[in-house]
């Protein structure tokens, strides 16, 4: 299927109380991208990220491989996209590793012989086959964040969204994850503060405030706008005030 991976048009969300999260975003993902959402605490980076797979629903207009997100769609596109939440925690609830990971493949209906096939491919691939069956909770952060990747990849989605990924990993930890995270095939769309990991895996970079894109470029030429980064309360790597 040609045409970009995903498509968002005049994107706006408002929680309950009326605070408006998401503004009229309007943004493009090309297949095969890695593309970073930086901005403060509060920009909508998270609120974003949970419209692409229609667990939030604003107003506006979302295209996910060619699909509009609506009532009809909502489950390939679930399928489609593959959310990674910053807390492991969310996502592993299981006795072990391996069923963890074959839960989602499991309630696709697939039979166990293949889910746990499925599974141990995935586990694989993060590195973590030889975790399958421990407990999610006897592992490391950084080894339970390569875990919960595994539960999304076992869907097989064409693109995965990760929300403020190196969040709690120590340094051995976060560069495991970022050699992961470069590797992998799918289109790949990552929220977080992190601007090292931003300046290393990914090629294009989005600011968004207030819930509104301020900035779209090539990463190397936002992360070298000293200003603009401080105007929104970022600091390239190795900034010294």
């Amino acid at each position: 299927m040609s045409g970009p991976a995903v498509v968002i048009e005049d994107l706006t969300f408002r929680y309950p109380d009326g605070t408006i999260a998401l503004d009229g975003i309007c943004l493009q993902v090309q297949k095969g991208e890695c593309v970073a959402i930086i901005g403060p605490n509060g920009a909508g980076k998270s609120t974003l990220l949970l419209h692409l797979n229609g667990i939030l629903r604003g107003q506006g207009r979302i295209l996910v491989e060619g699909m509009e997100l609506n009532r009809g769609t909502l489950m390939a596109i679930r399928r489609t996209v593959g959310l990674v939440f910053q807390d492991p925690d969310d996502q592993l609830f299981l006795p072990t590793c391996l069923e963890d990971v074959a839960f989602g493949p499991l309630n696709e209906g697939l039979s166990w012989d293949e889910a746990l096939a499925r599974a141990r491919e995935a586990l694989d691939a993060v590195g973590m086959a030889h975790a399958a069956d421990r407990s999610p909770h006897q592992l490391s952060m950084g080894q339970r964040k390569r875990v919960a990747l595994a539960t999304v990849l076992a869907m097989r989605p064409s693109i995965l969204a990760f929300d403020e990924p190196s969040a709690g990993l120590d340094p051995a930890a976060r560069r495991q994850l970022m050699r992961l995270i470069r590797i992998l095939p799918q289109t790949r769309i990552l929220a977080t503060h992190d601007l090292a990991m931003v300046e290393e895996i990914c090629s294009r970079t989005v600011i968004l405030n207030a819930g509104r894109v301020t900035a779209v470029g090539p990463t190397d030429r936002i992360l070298a706008d000293t200003d603009l980064l401080l105007r929104y309360h970022l600091e390239p790597p190795g900034y010294r005030p």
